[in-house]
């Protein structure tokens, strides 16, 4: 497994693949990452000798954002919408769909796990809406 800026890649996988395993790389990024780099895409990573590394490496630091950076810069513009109170910021605040998905039904990795509101009939049914208090 070679080590790009702190990230392990899976070695496994031929280079443009392995390359998206680093987070704010997709594959269209991935494809123009190994031609500024000079490297061969359908290359194993595990291939990759350390003059190849160190030129991945330059290429990454000199013209994109990755990681850490990048998932400052994301938190940093969800917490700017949350405090000027803009509609976005309040779907963020409240954990509900940002971008307009119907919250009737769906939406449930935003929203979590049902909650059952109202009066529960049946001794076994309260009984279990007790134990997941």
């Amino acid at each position: 497994m070679p080590r790009v800026l702190g990230i392990d890649i899976p070695g496994r996988k031929k280079l443009e693949y392995s390359l998206q395993y680093i987070y704010g790389i997709g594959h269209t990024t991935a494809k123009d990452l190994c031609e500024k780099a000079k490297l061969d895409p359908t290359k194993k990573a595990d291939a990759l000798n350390d003059e190849e590394i160190q030129r991945l490496v330059a290429v990454l630091q000199n013209d994109y954002r990755i990681e850490g950076d990048l998932r400052r810069e994301v938190s940093a513009n969800i917490r700017r919408l949350i405090s000027i109170g803009s509609y976005r910021g309040r779907r963020h605040r409240a954990g509900l769909p940002v971008r307009g998905q119907r919250t009737k039904t769906n939406a449930r990795t935003r929203k979590g796990a049902k909650r059952t509101v109202g009066i529960v009939r049946g001794k076994e049914a309260r009984s279990a809406v007790k134990a997941a208090k």
